[in-house]
């Protein structure tokens, strides 16, 4: 059972309902009962009642009465290996965000089975950042720059960004066998499907939302062409789908691509999806500079394009 607490409503959490404002706070507490001590006037905003959906304003304060809390389940065990690597993974940190080159293999969060991801990671090396949620997803398999806000009004101000398809989103994928001549842009329609096993696939359709892509070819191997891609909307599996109907799958995409281009790969030591978030830009939210960073190749991927030019 915890204590009567007071908490002054920070210019971070102003124009928050309180609802959602006590669901951060108590996080381990069932919805229900938050909604039960509103409801029976026990929750109080400078001493006065209030309902659930009522707006937060800065210097408030929020009389919360003693909540039973189920018992915590033990934190999830992380490496300090795994911890040393996120840690080395950042490319840029103020007090209002950080971005990261994001390993391949490395889940944006815990869940479906894996009791950590980045987010989690990084709330474990920045305790005191108490806000700290994922601006945008890279899939599991996919490395490169991955934003994350430290606080909820920006988080906020760049979620407005990425409604807005405002964010400059660059990634290198190696595709096989060859990218088509004169093709630089892919406008396709994507909709997301769940199939009866539970997986996600995304097809084109008519119904689809609209997907526009960019694709500019980099460097031409014998097996396979190295593309930039600018994302112009930021639909799930956007690139691996305007790759795969366009003739050339990503290599070592094991949902859209060729499996026998995917074991031939393998044997070269590429052993995941060949896309890279390479360079990320965005306004910042607090100095409103344009704001863009780069996020080097991992070994894995440079190695093999450093295998593939001696091919040559």
């Amino acid at each position: 059972m915890t204590q009567v607490r007071w908490i002054e409503v920070s210019e971070d959490d102003a124009g928050q309902r309180l609802d959602n404002f006590l669901m951060r706070c108590y996080r381990k507490v069932p919805k229900t009962l938050i909604y039960r001590v509103i409801r029976k006037g026990e929750v109080r905003v400078d001493k006065g009642r209030v309902k659930p959906h009522r707006k937060l304003k800065a210097g408030e304060v929020v009389r919360v009465p003693p909540i039973r809390q189920p018992d915590a389940p033990g934190e999830a065990v992380i490496a300090q290996a795994q911890l040393d690597r996120i840690e080395q993974s950042i490319v840029y940190e103020d007090a209002d965000l950080l971005v990261l080159n994001k390993p391949s293999g490395v889940a944006v969060h815990g869940g479906s089975g894996l009791s950590w991801g980045v987010i989690e990671v990084l709330r474990r090396l920045r305790p005191h950042a108490k806000r700290m949620e994922l601006v945008h997803r890279l899939d599991r398999d996919t490395s490169g720059c991955l934003l994350v806000a430290k606080k909820a009004s920006v988080l906020k101000a760049l979620h407005a960004q990425v409604r807005q398809d405002a964010l400059l989103k660059q990634y290198w994928a190696l595709v096989a066998p060859h990218w088509p001549q004169g093709l630089d842009k892919v406008d396709l329609p994507l909709e997301k499907n769940t199939l009866q096993s539970g997986e996600r696939l995304v097809k084109v359709s008519a119904q689809g939302k609209p997907s526009l892509s960019e694709f500019r070819p980099l460097e031409t191997f014998s097996e396979a062409d190295l593309v930039e891609v600018t994302l112009r909307t930021g639909r799930t599996h956007q690139i691996r789908v305007h790759a795969q109907v366009s003739g050339a799958p990503l290599v070592g995409d094991e949902k859209y691509g060729d499996r026998d281009v995917n074991r031939s790969f393998r044997k070269r030591g590429m052993k995941r999806l060949a896309l890279h978030a390479r360079r990320l830009g965005f306004k910042h939210p607090v100095t409103d500079q344009w704001c863009v960073f780069e996020a080097p190749l991992h070994e894995d991927f440079s190695a093999l394009l450093a295998q593939m030019r001696g091919d040559g």
